[in-house]
């Protein structure tokens, strides 16, 4: 865990998972460019390392964040956040690359904007029972403007994704769980455990098809469900001659788990 104010996340592999920590401790893991910037360039090792199927994005300390550091990216934002080389964009909103493979997102203490918009962005998420939300850049001038305007209202509905937006008021976990921001809450001691047990459980079935499950439900919100149901049969076709398609029929046959690898 770092005691500097600048921050940067850890990284630890388990088998075919990936646990992505943020690390600002001192400053309630408010995101510096320096921590933003070590966040995008591990998942983009994540992306690009077959091994590993799942990600967990989970915080050091007592909060996952405090939300963006603007004293420290204010001049990056207003001049347009180029990303490091390798990086994966996990919001979508700075012209990165995205993500083809699973991440999970564990919350606790202060989860405030960029984090927020982070969690809408993952495919699961995760929180302690004493997490605090809030959406509350409007209480600072500005907008959100990593994704939050155009995920919370698909997830939530529009009046609950306006009434959160519109005020930047604080939130508890257990509305994030009535909006469906989050799956699960559970107490602070059951959080990782559980997280990691969930990744692990995703990381266990067959990496193709996690994939093509995520990149179809993925191209049905960005180019409508007449595209992708088009795709549908192509992708199953080439899934269906595939080594783990084949290790999943024998292991069905042979009442036990797949043992998958990717082929």
């Amino acid at each position: 865990m770092s005691l500097s104010s600048t921050g940067c996340v850890s990284r630890e592999k388990r088998g075919h998972i990936m646990l992505i920590g943020l690390d600002r401790t001192p400053k309630r893991n408010a995101f510096d460019q320096a921590m933003l910037d070590d966040l995008v360039l591990a998942l983009g090792e994540y992306e690009r390392d077959d091994n590993v199927r799942c990600a967990l994005v989970f915080a050091h300390g007592e909060h996952f964040t405090a939300g963006l550091d603007l004293a420290s990216v204010g001049d990056t934002f207003k001049q347009g956040w180029k990303l490091p080389s390798g990086a994966i964009d996990p919001w979508g909103t700075f012209g990165g690359n995205r993500l083809t493979k699973p991440l999970i997102v564990a919350v606790h203490g202060y989860c405030y904007t960029i984090g927020i918009e982070l969690m809408l962005a993952a495919d699961i998420n995760l929180c302690a029972s004493n997490t605090r939300f809030a959406q509350m850049e409007i209480q600072r001038g500005i907008f959100p403007f990593a994704g939050a305007t155009l995920r919370l209202h698909q997830v939530a509905g529009w009046g609950n994704a306006m009434r959160w937006l519109l005020t930047g008021d604080e939130f508890d976990a257990h509305e994030a769980y009535r909006l469906g921001l989050v799956q699960e809450v559970l107490a602070s001691e059951d959080l990782m455990p559980r997280a990691i047990w969930l990744a692990e459980r995703v990381a266990a079935q067959a990496p193709l098809g996690v994939k093509a499950t995520l990149a179809s439900a993925r191209q049905t919100l960005d180019q409508g469900e007449r595209v992708a149901a088009a795709a549908l049969q192509p992708v199953a076709q080439r899934l269906l001659g595939t080594e783990d398609a084949a290790e999943g029929l024998r292991a069905m046959q042979e009442r036990r788990e797949g043992h998958f690898k990717g082929r």
